[in-house]
């Protein structure tokens, strides 16, 4: 009988158990849903939240309670878990986990006759220490670390140099920043903190029976990591830890970093052979952030791109460059040692193209208002960039943000203008200027202009030339709702390219556990020095999973959006200004009220 190996997803309102066999095949999956099985820990779409202090959290307890009834659910399926050889799993990242020192201890010593949360969390009136010295892990909606963000700032010189040594400028939901807070905000839980798991190597550290390492690509998420050397940032681990003298008890707790993403930690804990029948031998393979285990979830290689199209936008990539810049977040690969992961992350996605269809849908005779038909139409009907005439007619260039976004910094709003390339002339259209810009129609293939140029702009540096073609992704796979509009795609494959086309991946909702469970069959199963996307490709079923939508590069066409992005960075650049000085002239105006 056929190996099978088990991966699991850990993100905010659920986790997902999915089991494969050697050849890949999904063969059973389950799920727990934090607010409709788990509700009983007060959550509320998987948090808690404190809003006075900007603090988003949620229960370890939960995570607990949630791995003992995902595999009860598994096994009431039919799932055979003697048949499970490798476990690995995904967690969503920069969720911190505080470890106490009887924590070893615990884990070593589980009793298969109880659950998890029985013996793991602390009793509710103190009767029972537990394994963790604060009940709760951060999350990454977490918005209470400004002060901190500006104190890594500072210590690097600027959120430039920060992005160049970590991949990625301070942010609010990283982890370096949120343990600096817990330091100084629960200085005494600190202290009794053994070790500090992100929320990946927590589980691991729950099926392995001793606290995991971290892994060397989700650790790139804290502001901690020096990239380039594979190593602990000193500065910025003094910083976090409250000076040099804490520098050592800092690196104890957050322990080694495994710098092989298919490396085993060692057996599964005997509670689970106890409790649920998993063979002694099942190795315990690394688990990573859920960001690159949703890269392993096809053999994505260098050049290749995802891009996410749900209510946000997401844009990942593997590359051989390290290029990084504040903008964005680069971290290690999570499998191949040498290459770095690429990503951008957008607030203003489905929800800023879905007010546009409503406006649309408005104005023509469309019964349904929720039907892409107008929409699609429209945006196909309409010449690339709005130009009837590319010699004489100026560009249209726009920003649609109805939530405050985070590429480029800005308020909501939305913003356009025409640009003439040949002068960089860039001019602000207004309201009422329904001639050269009429609303709504023209701004349904703007939206998506936009979109896919901010997407563009920014990989630019990092694309590689396809053979005889100019440097472009080789292939684009798009997931998500946005996936399966025809106009979508189409449109991105104008503006991004893609040498080998446009794809639409369609594996559900499982892609960030199946990277997952693939991750542990390699860990288990490759042969010395075989690569993680060589040994996907020779399992992988490419018909059952991927169909290719359309053509990418056109030629022409993708070298005309390429004349808009000076002109697109230009709108980007006016509107940052534009935001800044408002800022200014507010913050002056509450100086004026004051006085």
């Amino acid at each position: 009988m056929a190996n099978q190996y088990l991966g699991f997803d850990l993100s905010t309102q659920q986790l997902k158990g999915i089991i494969v066999q050697s050849d890949l095949k999904l063969v059973h999956e389950a799920k727990v849903d934090f607010d409709a099985d788990l509700s009983k820990y007060g959550i509320e779409k998987g948090v808690l939240t404190n809003p006075a202090d900007g603090e988003v959290f949620a229960p370890v307890a939960m995570f607990l309670e949630a791995i003992d009834l995902v595999l009860q659910r598994l096994k009431e399926q039919g799932a055979d878990f003697s048949r499970v050889q490798g476990i690995s799993g995904a967690g969503m990242q920069h969720g911190t986990v505080f470890w106490n020192r009887d924590a070893e201890a615990l884990l070593a010593g589980l009793d298969g006759g109880k659950t998890l949360v029985e013996q793991l969390e602390g009793g509710a009136k103190g009767e029972r220490r537990g394994a963790f010295s604060h009940p709760f892990s951060p999350n990454w909606q977490d918005a209470s670390t400004q002060k901190q963000c500006e104190a890594f700032d500072r210590v690097m010189g600027d959120g430039q140099k920060l992005a160049a040594a970590t991949g990625s400028k301070a942010h609010h939901r990283f982890s370096g920043p949120q343990i600096l807070r817990f330091r100084e905000k629960y200085a005494e839980a600190y202290k009794a903190t053994s070790r500090i798991s992100l929320v990946s190597s927590f589980v691991a550290s729950v099926f392995l029976g001793k606290v995991a390492p971290m892994d060397i690509s989700d650790v790139c998420g804290a502001n901690l990591w020096d990239i380039e050397n594979n190593r602990w940032h000193e500065d910025l681990l003094a910083l976090a830890a409250g000076g040099s003298e804490g520098l050592s008890d800092l690196k104890s707790k957050l322990g080694e970093v495994a710098l092989d993403g298919g490396k085993s930690f060692g057996t599964i804990s005997p509670y689970f052979v106890q409790r649920y029948g998993f063979p002694p031998s099942a190795q315990i393979i690394a688990f990573t952030g859920d960001n690159p285990s949703t890269m392993l979830a096809l053999p994505l290689r260098s050049s290749d791109a995802i891009v996410s199209l749900g209510t946000s936008t997401t844009f990942l990539m593997s590359t051989k460059q390290y290029k990084p810049d504040p903008a964005y977040h680069f971290m290690n690969h999570p499998t191949t040692s040498g290459e770095y992961m690429f990503m951008l992350c957008y607030k203003n996605g489905g929800l800023a193209r879905e007010h546009i269809r409503d406006a649309i849908n408005k104005v023509s005779s469309t019964s349904d208002p929720k039907s892409w038909d107008a929409f699609n139409e429209t945006a196909t009907r309409t010449p690339v960039l709005g130009q009837t005439d590319p010699s004489t007619s100026p560009m249209r260039l726009g920003l649609f943000f109805p939530r405050p976004e985070i590429v480029p910094n800005v308020r909501a709003g939305t913003w356009r203008f025409l640009y003439d390339a040949s002068t960089h002339a860039l001019n602000p259209v207004g309201p009422n200027d329904t001639e050269s810009w009429p609303t709504p129609q023209a701004d349904a293939r703007a939206i998506l202009e936009s979109q896919f140029l901010s997407l563009r702009l920014r990989s630019q540096p990092l694309v590689e030339p396809q053979g005889t073609l100019p440097p472009q992704p080789k292939r684009i796979y798009m997931v998500g709702g946005g996936a399966a509009n025809p106009a979508i795609a189409d449109l991105a494959g104008q503006v991004l390219g893609g040498a080998e086309g446009v794809f639409k991946l369609d594996i559900g909702g499982n892609a960030c556990a199946l990277g997952a469970a693939y991750k542990a069959a390699w860990g288990v199963e490759r042969r010395h020095g075989e690569k993680f996307a060589d040994f996907l490709e020779g399992r992988w079923d490419e018909e059952r999973f991927v169909r290719k939508v359309c053509e990418g590069y056109r030629e022409g066409v993708w070298e005309r959006y390429g004349e808009a992005l000076k002109g697109f960075a230009a709108v980007e650049a006016r509107v940052v200004e534009e935001a800044g000085n408002e800022r200014k002239r507010e913050d002056e105006a509450m100086v004026g009220d004051v006085v």
